[in-house]
């Protein structure tokens, strides 16, 4: 039988602007997730780039480590067969976008620009200017 830590919950509250919010709420939709496991996904999958692969020990979830990889190739193969290729077509199409709004939205901020200087994007100010 589970202990108890193991299957209780706690809250944590976070603000965000109403947008921000709105966002996450349709990427959670998307990936058939409620907010809060989507926004408790995501922190997971932050903090494996700051401390490498970490687990939640005891983690009640399907999937306790966030691993978005995985959940977008099940939802794939679900629906259809998929060869190789096609199915690195299919998850790196995701990363491409995400990077080109980033970008995007990073440039419109003018906190990144693109400089032939440097041969590529770079921070603003890392330039000399």
């Amino acid at each position: 039988m589970a202990d108890s830590t193991e299957t209780s919950k706690s809250s944590v509250r976070t603000y965000v602007p109403p947008y921000q919010k709105e966002e996450w709420q349709s990427h959670a939709d998307d990936l058939g997730m409620s907010q809060s496991e989507f926004v408790r996904t995501m922190v997971q999958a932050g903090r494996r780039g700051f401390e490498g692969d970490l687990e939640e020990p005891g983690s009640p979830d399907e999937d306790p480590r966030g691993n978005a990889l995985e959940t977008r190739l099940l939802e794939l193969l679900s629906t259809d067969t998929y060869t190789w290729d096609e199915l690195l077509e299919a998850v790196s199409d995701d990363i491409e976008s995400r990077l080109d709004d980033t970008l995007e939205e990073l440039q419109a901020e003018n906190r990144v620009r693109y400089s032939g200087r440097h041969g590529g994007y770079t921070i603003v100010g890392d330039d000399g200017e």
